[in-house]
């Protein structure tokens, strides 16, 4: 066996613990984690080989260590763990750490999970918009409230394409960077996509989670319902500046009513993931400020684009101007902070998942004190 130098990145093991690993160092190594997890293989047991490498601080060797996204964080290592050590949380705090390590720009990686910079993520997207209302000249007012009294339209929809290709080519670079990491280890990576996509479209993996299942359901409606309203908002954005297309659609348009259907996707999915967070003891004690940040900015952006359908309805202008100004603050604001925020899991997840080979979960683990055993003799051989 060759003989290996391990030096521990003490700056890296304070990251962990403030990113939500806090309760990291109380880990012993009994295994009950890999044990009590529906998901973690045989084969490759997480979180347990995680547990110690984040103690050691080894940085370079769990930033591209795709267990770290097999994990759905369902909260059963967490809760049986012996000494409260809290591994979900601790591979919650290594997924964030690795999307601010890949970031491009990595700036944006450290502002977006800096809670203190919480007011300028917004503040940026705002001044942006008030510089479109006060400077860009906009089309004669029509009698009736409409939109574009408040901003031109095609300023809007071009600024909002322009966010969307930046936020694009973030994810992109970002995606390299991590493929680049794996592919050391994972040639085939690329040959995996396909297969992976299906499993994560159909939330297959989440399914296999016996405590997860609400979870599931919260997540399959918030990526669908965002799906689609991102496809709708692009299909309306490009009709719009092409002039094929006015805005507001009538009610009758099979796009609004396309769109309102994911709408309501997405907020039904939002309660359900803000209801498990609150509801559940363990959850709520796990999620942290990175978590809320992306579910709160989009629950906030369907919930106004809600309400402006009905102040828009009953011509209530006091009412329906502020809210669509908040309403654009708030979508820029995820569209900008997508790669950075909680919404890049799906790319790093199949990414990750892709790289791995094909296997299933244990329906049936082995005694406690077998299965640990054989984890000990696997990791330190």
């Amino acid at each position: 066996m060759n003989a290996q130098l391990i030096q521990p990145d003490v700056s890296f093991i304070r990251e962990v613990r403030a990113a939500g690993g806090s309760d990291l160092k109380k880990c012993f190594q009994c295994a009950t984690c890999s044990v009590v997890c529906d998901l973690s293989p045989d084969d490759a047991p997480f979180p347990r080989k995680q547990m110690i490498a984040a103690q050691w601080g080894l940085k370079d060797q769990l930033l591209c260590d795709p267990a770290i996204w097999l994990c759905h964080n369902c909260g059963s290592c967490t809760t049986q763990c012996p000494r409260g050590a809290r591994p979900g949380d601790v591979m919650a705090a290594l997924r964030q750490l690795a999307i601010r390590n890949f970031a491009f720009p990595g700036f944006m990686g450290r502002l977006v999970a800096n809670p203190k910079a919480l007011p300028v993520l917004f503040l940026v997207p705002a001044l942006v918009l008030l510089a479109i209302i006060l400077w860009v000249p906009k089309g004669p007012a029509t009698p009736e409230l409409e939109f574009a009294n408040l901003f031109p339209v095609v300023a809007v929809e071009a600024l909002f394409f322009t966010v969307s290709t930046l936020a694009a080519i973030a994810f992109l670079v970002g995606v390299i960077r991590y493929l680049k990491a794996l592919r050391m280890c994972c040639p085939g990576i690329l040959l995996n996509f396909p297969p992976v996509s299906a499993e994560i479209v159909t939330h297959e993996r989440f399914a296999q989670c016996n405590t997860n299942q609400g979870v599931r359901w919260g997540h399959f409606l918030v990526l669908w319902g965002f799906l689609g309203l991102a496809s709708v908002g692009t299909t309306i954005g490009i009709g719009t500046m092409a002039g094929i297309l006015r805005t507001p659609l009538p009610w009758g348009s099979a796009l609004k009513i396309l769109a309102n259907v994911c709408a309501a996707g997405v907020l039904t999915g939002a309660v359900i993931l803000i209801r498990e967070r609150t509801v559940n003891q363990a959850r709520r004690a796990a999620s942290t400020y990175f978590d809320w940040l992306f579910l709160g900015t989009l629950t906030a952006v369907v919930f106004t684009g809600i309400l402006l359908q009905f102040f828009r309805l009953a011509q209530v202008a006091y009412l329906m101007y502020p809210v669509y100004f908040v309403h654009l603050v708030l979508t820029l604001a995820l569209l900008l902070y997508a790669p950075y925020s909680k919404f890049a899991h799906l790319a790093y997840r199949t990414v990750a998942m892709a790289s791995t080979e094909p296997w299933k979960p244990k329906r049936k683990p082995r005694r406690l004190s077998e299965q640990g055993a054989k984890h000990c003799v696997d990791f330190y051989s």
